[in-house]
């Protein structure tokens, strides 16, 4: 019997999702699965590849109610039969974590950290989470109110970046720049603010999958190219074992359960490795995971299913990601269809 598995997270502009690249990890699992795509928008890219999804349907917001997108999951449920569903974005997780035992019920399955878990890894809990262990954080500071940027600065001093509760981070060189990201980014996540302190050196990122805290597989990532959104557009595996061995302490302090990925940056001056973040889902460089011999998208859909997965930390260092734009050629009608039905069947 073919399984059904639906995924969000499908933009993939200059601050991509990682959902197209968990489908493409998905489309060359040995599960073969039947794809579905779940988007927020019309014109998200991922709602036209046709070659890595059978239809896709367009969900409400993460800020709408959780009644509102339990009643569309069911609708697509009654129409696709989903068997797994993979969310893929930070914002959603909440809403996802709340319906999972209803949706549970209806025999959709999820593998997601619980409400503890999540809120132990966000970036305003992160010191108090791991002030008992040797991890080194950067100094960081939540703030509600601008005002508040001037008096932070006197303790870290510029450059800073300035941090969404859940996406984007900017590097301020000075107070006005700062000002003018906390309304940015204000604007578009709201509020706290996060100000970080400024750590020349080398970014290294995990990408991990792990079970009851348990590291199960993952590949580290050094960028080899960054947006001016902080966002890796060129990545190659390497071998790391102290990246490696603090990553596997952080999850099992955590006791994380799903996908995840934890940014690192080695300080040039000292050589000690800092933990900056850690976000609760794949990151949108996943497909390198896969490409370097560990298809992390396809242990998480096994998980779901309710197999065991063998531990697997064996992957190819040396092997590049460059990220590039593509052009969707489609007819007008998939664009109607979205518009009108919110919905789109390739197969029609």
């Amino acid at each position: 019997m073919t399984i059904c598995v639906a995924v969000t997270g499908l933009n993939a502009v200059d601050s991509p999702g990682p959902g197209v690249p968990i489908l493409r990890s998905l489309k060359e699992s040995s599960l073969k699965p039947k794809l579905i795509g779940l988007a927020y928008d019309v014109l998200e890219p991922g709602n036209f590849m046709k070659e890595l999804i059978d239809s896709t349907y367009i969900i409400p917001y993460p800020n709408a109610s959780r009644e509102l997108l339990l009643e569309r999951i069911l609708y697509i449920h009654e129409k696709v039969k989903l068997d797994v569903i993979i969310p893929a974005l930070d914002s959603e997780l909440d809403n996802f974590i709340a319906i999972s035992e209803q949706l549970n019920k209806k025999n959709i399955k999820l593998f997601l950290p619980d409400k503890r878990q999540l809120k132990m890894r966000d970036k305003t809990m992160l010191k108090d989470t791991l002030e008992d262990s040797d991890v080194l954080l950067p100094e960081t500071y939540t703030i509600q109110d601008s005002t508040a940027i001037a008096q932070v600065a006197e303790k870290i001093g510029y450059p800073m970046f300035v941090k969404g509760i859940f996406y984007e981070a900017y590097l301020a060189r000075n107070l006005q720049e700062a000002v003018g990201f906390f309304y940015y980014i204000a604007g578009k996540w709201g509020i706290p603010i996060i100000l970080q302190k400024c750590i020349i050196g080398e970014e290294l990122n995990t990408c991990a999958f792990s079970r009851n805290g348990k590291m199960i597989s993952h590949v580290v990532m050094k960028k080899m190219y960054v947006t001016d959104k902080g966002k890796a557009w060129a990545g190659v595996t390497i071998s790391n074992p102290d990246v490696s061995e603090m990553s596997i302490k952080i999850l099992k302090k955590i006791g994380w359960n799903g996908g995840c990925e934890l940014e690192y940056i080695m300080e040039n001056k000292t050589g000690k490795i800092y933990l900056l973040e850690i976000n609760p889902r794949f990151p949108a460089w996943v497909y390198l995971t896969t490409a370097a011999g560990l298809n992390l998208p396809e242990m998480l859909l096994k998980a779901c299913l309710g197999e065991e997965t063998p531990e697997n930390h064996t992957y190819k260092p040396g092997i590049i990601f460059v990220r590039h734009s593509w052009d969707e050629i489609v007819p007008m009608k998939y664009i109607e269809s979205l518009s009108t039905k919110a919905e789109l069947n390739h197969k029609d």
